[in-house]
């Protein structure tokens, strides 16, 4: 079985390649992909097929994808740019003929208000219209999105605009595990499973940052627009800062909470809590 992983030179894309080779899929059987392969020079030591692929590049895909049995299609990070690049790697994958196309999507991308989701939308119409077999995995946030915070939230709280919303997130390497059992595994054609955590909300992550460093650390509910402006005047770029913000207005109205059976069932144990990954990042 041949396995082409997309957006390997990235945290979530190298994070699935290392774990399909601890599951003992022979490196001569990955194929990483990335722009800046050398960032991803020590896997094509281990044997694993390193080339440079880039989602704006037809024709430089479809030779990338050549005699994939499976295609762990990673969605770009480009906000905007995502639908364009997005039908590119549809199109070289049916050219290349690929068996199956896993797709990294959004938490309830069909039914979320998130601005985000809509591009994660489309592309799940995208491969579903192409007719290639899929899977697609709707990945939660990432855990990482708060623990790298933590040195910002000691030194002024954690701020957002969630409310009460419980956020299902989840640590990268969670998920990419899930994603290599799905890549490896029987049964997941035709299957959307939703991947999510432990929940909590904003105010708990606050407590559970509180618990793990003794310093008293609180939460601050603001109004999306407010929190837009903190952003920006943290140094986010505004458009940034509205997606951001957007998807804290999402949370609060039950965007990103998700069952947590999809993502424990693939993971064969319970899912990383936050206070584990809390302690873990400090």
């Amino acid at each position: 079985m041949s396995i082409v992983v997309t957006g390997a030179t990235g945290h979530l894309g190298r994070l699935i390649v290392e774990s399909l080779l601890s599951r003992g899929v022979p490196a001569e059987a990955v194929v990483a992909l990335g722009r800046d392969v050398a960032k991803i020079a020590d896997l094509d030591e281990r044997g694993v097929d390193v080339r440079h692929a880039d989602y704006g590049d037809l024709e430089g895909l479809t030779a990338a994808f050549k005699g994939a049995d499976v295609l762990m299609f990673v969605s770009g990070s480009e906000a905007g740019q995502r639908l364009p690049q997005h039908r590119n790697v549809v199109d070289a994958a049916k050219a290349a003929g690929v068996g199956r196309v896993v797709y990294t999507s959004a938490p309830k991308a069909d039914t979320s208000s998130l601005i985000l989701a809509a591009e994660h939308r489309a592309t799940e119409q995208m491969i579903a219209e192409s007719g290639l077999p899929y899977t697609v995995l709707r990945n939660g946030w990432y855990l990482e999105n708060y623990t790298g915070q933590l040195p910002t939230y000691l030194e002024h709280g954690v701020a957002g605009a969630a409310g009460d919303g419980r956020i299902s997130a989840a640590t990268r390497a969670d998920l990419a595990e899930a994603a290599a059992a799905v890549l490896v595994g029987g049964g997941h054609e035709s299957r959307v499973y939703e991947l999510g955590g432990e929940p909590f909300t904003l105010s708990e992550l606050a407590a559970a940052v509180s618990a793990a460093t003794g310093r008293q650390v609180a939460y601050t509910d603001l109004s999306e627009q407010a929190y837009t402006q903190v952003l920006v005047g943290a140094g986010l770029p505004e458009p940034y800062a509205a997606v951001l913000a957007d998807a804290d207005r999402g949370a609060r109205q039950g965007d990103l909470y998700v069952d947590r059976a999809d993502l424990e069932r693939l993971l064969g144990r319970p899912a990383t809590p936050l206070a584990e990954a809390i302690r873990a990042a400090l």
